[in-house]
């Protein structure tokens, strides 16, 4: 890529994706072929920003050990694996995606899709509104914090518009009159 080129950066919060699936939508820990196909989510943000896409998938090592499977599957995925250790106070992953998101601040040609549901991010996101930055939201609709939604972000729904998983989840959502087909609760 040439300096000065725009590109989107896709910052992933993996523990708040994996939580909120395993805790909120599927009442245990997922499965592998439960999880997000990771590399779905760079290839929607390179189609939908129409530009080079770089992945930061953030990662907690405090143990002092990295999951070497997933991190090949990451780096084969063409995701830049960031893996943080701290204190057991210290929320790793959040405090590393905060500092790259004010980091990202000072670089102009950057956009940003953050991956997460964490109202912990509102403040560095609401830095990055600019104007000419393009800013979004990915996760899922029914569980984004409220205070994420309020900064008026694109919002795209992991399952229905980034199509991350192989296999419908058992989402309960709010579905818009004009969309709604009674032959899926006829089944």
């Amino acid at each position: 890529m040439s300096e000065g080129a725009r590109r989107t950066f896709v910052l992933v919060d993996g523990e708040n994706i994996d939580a909120t699936l395993g805790n909120a939508l599927l009442g245990r820990r997922p499965s592998p072929d439960e999880r997000p196909r990771w590399e779905r989510v760079t290839a929607f943000a390179a189609q939908v920003l129409d530009q080079q896409v770089t992945g930061l998938f953030f990662l907690n090592a405090s143990s002092g050990s990295l999951p070497q499977s997933f991190v090949q599957a990451l780096l084969a995925m063409d995701y830049r694996p960031v893996p943080l250790a701290g204190t057991a106070e210290e929320k790793v992953v959040d405090i590393g995606i905060q500092r790259t998101l004010v980091a990202l601040a000072g670089h102009d040609e950057a956009d940003v899709l953050l991956v997460s549901h964490d109202a912990d991010f509102v403040q560095q996101l609401a830095g990055l509104v600019d104007g000419h930055r393009r800013v979004g939201l990915v996760g899922f609709r029914e569980f984004m914090s409220t205070q994420l939604t309020a900064l008026g972000l694109p919002l795209y729904d992991l399952e229905d518009d980034v199509k991350a998983f192989t296999q419908p989840l058992p989402r309960v959502r709010i579905i818009p009159l004009a969309d709604f087909d009674p032959e899926r609760f006829l089944t």
